[in-house]
């Protein structure tokens, strides 16, 4: 009726042949108005939501035993500058097998440290890591479930992740070659080296209760590095040594196991509503302050109090967010649907849906 009366009025006051354009200008402007000021009255709120992996481990095991079962006597742990020097000896061009204890070691403590970001598990690594097994041809036979049972009682864990197999072969090549440069008009020499890490790992998860083996990952990748310059001096400075890259082979080993059984964060876009009296921009600070269970007591003491269904529609539907943000989706639909039965709005019915799709996506997860 609002609309419909201006309309009437700007087309009896202008008139219709000589100012149809000012007249769709200025309705363009009212409406532009419009949407403005419902918009004022709430805020966006960015957050992080977790989407569980296709692997992720039972509900049962939130905290892991984070141990290693590969390194042996042909484990070694060589100062960067030693392990060099058994390249250079062999000007950098060497095909090998590097049983290093650090990666092992890098592997353990990265993938500890992803796993507890992604918000999924808690993690124990012992001191003593690196314990003793038994192989089976060339893979690390299953450990028993009685030393299961004792390592989750004893560290206080619902399962163990183990590093039960692991090779890392390294590839490096050096060559110099000469180079016609144009420009110059003259040949230059150019120094070339590569170095590539492949890695094959194996991971098992125990399930002490089940007496099961929950989890067997098999990863394998190369890694690769390359570089080049004028001068091989200046090129071997800057060049990761190979102990280096064993490093980094942990950490992508690590990175690649915590993608698989790891939540992955994905950014959402909220909004809720700060205005309505002072009581409701005091609930705004709180929320500022990541104080969410103090601001939804606050909201329901304003909706209850509410004597304007506005203002507690506007409550309830920040309870129902305040919901949603402490993990509890059942409350946040049913506050969100109690918001939209109280004064309807177009978006409490787009928040409903997207509290009933988060629902559905988890349930089938």
């Amino acid at each position: 009726m609002v609309f419909e009366k201006i309309l009437g009025h700007l087309l009896n006051s202008t008139g219709v042949k000589k100012s149809f354009g000012k007249i769709i200008n200025l309705i363009a402007a009212f409406l532009i108005a419009l949407l403005s000021f419902s918009c004022l009255t709430t805020k966006p709120l960015y957050i992080e939501i977790p989407r569980p992996s296709k692997k992720e481990l039972p509900k049962n095991i939130q905290s892991l035993l984070i141990i290693s079962r590969v390194a042996d006597e042909n484990y070694s742990d060589l100062e960067a500058d030693s392990l060099q020097k058994i390249f250079y000896n062999q000007q950098f061009n060497l095909d090998t097998v590097i049983n290093d204890i650090q990666c092992v070691d890098t592997t353990l403590k990265a993938l500890g440290e992803l796993l507890f970001e992604s918000g999924r598990y808690d993690f124990v690594i012992p001191e003593n890591r690196f314990l003793a097994f038994e192989k089976n041809a060339f893979i690390t036979g299953e450990m028993p479930w009685d030393q299961v049972k004792t390592l989750c009682g004893t560290f206080k864990t619902d399962a163990i992740l183990s590093l039960d197999y692991l090779k890392t072969q390294v590839t490096t090549s050096y060559k110099k070659e000469n180079y016609y440069s144009i420009v110059y008009s003259r040949f230059y020499p150019v120094s070339q080296a590569t170095m590539k890490i492949s890695y094959d790992a194996l991971f098992r998860v125990y399930d002490p209760v089940q007496e099961k083996i929950v989890l067997r990952e098999i990863l394998r990748d190369t890694i690769t590095w390359e570089d080049e310059d004028t001068s091989a001096g200046t090129l071997f400075e800057r060049f990761s040594q190979v102990k280096n890259g064993l490093a980094e082979t942990g950490i992508a080993i690590a990175l690649d196991l915590s993608g698989e059984i790891g939540s992955k964060w994905y950014t959402d876009k909220r909004n809720y509503f700060a205005n309505g009296n002072e009581d409701m921009k005091s609930a705004g600070l709180l929320i500022n302050a990541g104080r969410w269970d103090t601001a939804i007591a606050l909201w329901k003491d304003i909706a209850e109090k509410a004597k304007k269904k506005s203002l507690k529609s506007k409550a309830e539907f920040n309870i129902a967010l305040g919901y949603e943000m402490i993990g509890d989706l059942d409350s946040a639909i049913g506050w969100a649907l109690q918001s939209y039965n109280t004064h309807y709005r177009s978006n409490t019915y787009y928040y409903l849906e997207t509290l009933k799709y988060r629902k559905n996506d988890i349930n089938k997860q």
